[in-house]
């Protein structure tokens, strides 16, 4: 992997579930991935609270860390180590969104991936 292309992470969203991509520079490809969605990651959570099935509802900060925290060691595993958001993306979401997915941000940079842009959306507004 170059180290002077910047990979970009992009965030999908919807209602029940939180998907985190980082993409190629050059060829827009999906180079790693993590989803709330992924049984085996977050099966033990739940097992530990009184649902008996995994749940449908929405997801929350806390999944949106655990998504950024498997994201993170993944990217670390193939050698990426700098990645960026759009800014103007991330800031065209509803507040709601924006700050549950903050803790993403910080587990991702928590595991030692830099994340370019992040500093900028508390500069921005209340996030």
């Amino acid at each position: 992997m170059s180290g002077n292309q910047q990979h970009l992470l992009r965030l999908v969203i919807s209602c029940r579930k939180i998907t985190a991509q980082v993409t190629n520079p050059t060829t827009s490809t999906i180079i790693a991935m993590a989803s709330s969605s992924e049984r085996e990651s977050f099966l033990s959570h739940y097992r530990n609270t009184s649902l008996s099935i995994f749940p449908r509802q929405s997801w929350d900060s806390k999944t949106a860390s655990r998504v950024g925290e498997k994201l993170g060691f993944r990217l670390k595993e193939i050698g990426v180590n700098n990645i960026y958001i759009d800014l103007y993306e991330e800031l065209s979401r509803p507040i709601h969104y924006r700050k549950r997915v903050l803790p993403l941000f910080d587990s991702v940079k928590r595991v030692g991936i830099e994340v370019d842009g992040v500093e900028k959306l508390g500069e921005i507004g209340p996030a």
